[in-house]
């Protein structure tokens, strides 16, 4: 009975040592790291840029006829972004270099009148809806630019004060650094030009649609 008793506990040890030895000799399972999530972008803050692309338009002279003024346009632009849940509300300003330029020649004006733009600026609000690092967006404000109206026997130029409404999309290409396309209409109102720089009273007026691209950096 003593065997007995002896030959089971003895067999107990010997399965209880081999379970823990078995235990410690298998491997333990790997580790895996939490997946690394791309932060979210945020709009929000200050920008500056620059921008460039080409416009085209009309120009309609009241006592002559309509000039199609039409060339291309670079400059600057600075701006602000505040950005809520996925809406984006920001203010804009550039200042462009423009080569808008047309001309027409009829009975009234048989050697030529021109109208030409020789530079533009904006000052917009905008509102986007952000899908994270891509932003559509409206806009809309007041436009500054000149009008210059020119003929054989002389010219008006005055800087008037408009209006411009637009749409585009911009996309975050880093933290720091977007890019845009935009477009916008552009109406300047118009100019009075006398008998002696026209050679007939008149009214010069000008609008345009632009289509340009912009890189800015944000701050």
């Amino acid at each position: 009975m003593r065997r007995v008793l002896f030959s089971t506990i003895s067999l107990l040890a010997l399965t209880t040592v081999s379970a823990m030895a078995a235990d410690i000799l298998r491997a333990a399972p790997a580790y895996k790291a939490p997946p690394v999530l791309a932060p979210v972008f945020s709009w929000t803050g200050f920008y500056l840029g620059i921008n460039g692309g080409y416009g085209w338009g009309s120009s309609d002279w009241s006592a002559f006829g309509e000039a199609s003024p039409d060339g291309g346009m670079v400059g600057g632009t600075i701006g602000y972004n505040w950005q809520t849940g996925p809406w984006v509300f920001g203010l804009e300003g550039d200042i462009d270099w423009s080569d808008m330029r047309g001309s027409f020649a009829n009975a009234a004006c048989p050697l030529g009148c021109e109208t030409r733009n020789s530079w533009l600026g904006t000052a917009r609000g905008r509102i986007g809806w952000a899908f994270d690092r891509i932003m559509p967006y409206v806009t809309g404000g007041a436009a500054f630019g000149d009008i210059k109206a020119s003929t054989p026997f002389g010219s008006q130029r005055d800087t008037n004060v408009g209006w411009t409404v637009g749409a585009g999309v911009e996309a975050a290409l880093g933290l720091n650094w977007t890019a845009k396309v935009e477009y916008l209409h552009v109406d300047l109102g118009d100019v009075s030009c006398g008998a002696l720089a026209c050679g007939l009273p008149t009214n010069v007026d000008f609008t345009a649609d632009i289509v340009r691209g912009g890189l800015n950096y944000k701050f």
